[in-house]
């Protein structure tokens, strides 16, 4: 996932930024832990860089995807859930429980190298081959209302996760986000925030967004992203128009967004120095309760 993530007009300082921290995110190969993790083990975390994250909107229970398999991180230290894959690629689908997820298999596993797009059903206990075993590793996935967006060296687009087609895209996606509720789709890339509103099969360039590093949808229409510099950009219209609100500190390695009723979302960031959370649309964070 080598890329700049350059914004056109933007300044100097702001490329220069967004440059250094996706030069160290980038740092993450197929099957090699990066090495950012002290003090995210010593808060109870995972050893091993995350590639994903889930939350629970009921409970606030969190779910992170490592190298090293899927951990929940409700209590300290956290405990592992089925095996160890290592997962370049999660996100969770409409259904409780339910997850797809890409990568590499772990140590005596008999699945193929690479994993293709596997599911489960049963919070990650277990999981089920669906496609594209042997040939992809996706690094970015989404689940929307129309299916499937996936990022393996090509953008693709799937109504089950078993048939694929290419995608209107010239773009590297970073990260790429959806929501059930919604066929838009965003994608954080090296020329700036990429939206689709076909379920991820064409995209625009949102020219007027800031540099977003990080992106995750609270709801069909409410949106948060991540600048490079941990700032936090709010959006009520699917990813249209962006207003800043508080900062993250710390590198980020994931980011969910949950919706709260009547109020602004719930944002939950994995960083190298723990877990944090902010329960005031990203105006201020700290550790969630169970973890302080």
């Amino acid at each position: 996932m080598s890329l700049h993530l350059l914004n056109r007009g933007r300044s100097a300082a702001g490329l220069s930024a967004a440059t250094a921290l996706l030069l160290t995110l980038s740092a993450c190969t197929s099957g090699t832990p990066t090495a950012t993790t002290p003090t995210t083990a010593a808060a109870g975390l995972p050893s091993s860089h995350v590639h994903g994250l889930s939350v629970n909107p009921e409970t606030d229970r969190v779910l992170l995807a490592t190298h090293d398999g899927l951990f929940d991180v409700a209590k300290s230290p956290a405990t592992k859930i089925g095996d160890t894959k290592d997962l370049m690629g999660f996100t969770a689908a409409a259904d409780e429980g339910v997850f797809y997820a890409s990568g590499h298999p772990g140590p005596g596993s008999d699945l193929p190298n690479p994993m293709g797009l596997i599911r489960s059903v049963d919070g990650g206990k277990t999981w089920q081959q669906l496609s594209r075993q042997g040939e992809s590793d996706f690094h970015a996935l989404a689940a929307g209302r129309s299916g499937i967006v996936a990022y393996d060296g090509s953008l693709l687009t799937s109504p089950d996760g078993k048939t694929w087609s290419a995608a209107t895209a010239g773009f590297v996606p970073a990260v790429l986000a959806g929501n059930p509720e919604t066929d838009t789709v965003l994608a954080t890339t090296e020329d700036g925030l990429q939206r689709s509103t076909d379920g991820g099969k064409t995209w625009k360039l949102i020219t007027t967004a800031p540099v977003i590093r990080f992106v995750a949808f609270a709801s069909g229409s409410e949106v948060v992203g991540i600048e490079p510099d941990g700032s936090v950009q709010y959006s009520s219209d699917a990813g249209s128009t962006w207003t800043q609100s508080g900062h993250i500190d710390g590198q980020i390695q994931a980011i969910t967004a949950v919706k709260r009723p009547d109020a602004k979302p719930s944002i939950w960031a994995a960083t190298t120095e723990g877990l944090v959370v902010s329960h005031d649309g990203g105006e201020v964070f700290q550790a969630p309760a169970a973890s302080q």
